[in-house]
């Protein structure tokens, strides 16, 4: 395996056409079938930078920065930007385009962190990222501060987790 990998080995572009039964009461796209795009090709981001099966450890974030209309047709842009041991950070650049006029617009973006594992769920080393964009280097400088975030997100999150028990739905007092 490769100990390093530039960033546009990992690309990956999706793009989808939006149909009437994704749009929401304020007909835009549903949010949700925003994050399955973007889980879906993050996915594919980080198992070709990882060439080993991946695992979601967390949408780290989902900005929606404006809505996706009937007039539109959303293309996500991913790829990984930093990596750890066995884990890899992947950006996604959500980016909507209207048919009729082709402006084009940031509709959204998103960072999620995947885990490389081996046939027995086991975490796996991964390549390091080189980035050579200007994008790139910006994402990946930027990285550390991101992973430091979710490392105490991810404490707070357990902390959490210890004061809540998995009630069944007849036991819970109202």
């Amino acid at each position: 395996m490769a100990t390093e990998k530039p960033c546009k080995e990992s690309r990956c572009v999706k793009i989808s056409r939006v149909f009437p039964g994704d749009y929401n009461d304020h007909n835009t796209l549903f949010g949700g079938k925003l994050m399955e795009y973007i889980d879906d090709i993050a996915s594919i981001s980080a198992s070709r930078h990882s060439r080993a099966k991946v695992v979601t450890a967390s949408t780290d974030s989902v900005d929606f920065l404006t809505p996706i209309t009937p007039h539109d047709s959303v293309c996500l842009f991913a790829y990984v930007t930093w990596t750890g041991r066995s884990s890899m950070e992947v950006f996604v650049k959500v980016v909507a385009e209207h048919l009729r006029t082709g402006e084009r617009r940031i509709a959204a973006t998103a960072f999620l962190t995947f885990v490389a594992i081996d046939e027995d769920g086991k975490p796996v080393p991964v390549p390091r990222v080189i980035p050579e964009t200007a994008e790139e280097k910006m994402l990946y400088q930027t990285a550390p501060n991101r992973a430091e975030i979710r490392r105490r997100h991810r404490e707070e999150s357990k902390k959490l987790a210890a004061h809540l028990k998995p009630d069944k739905i007849w036991e819970i007092e109202m």
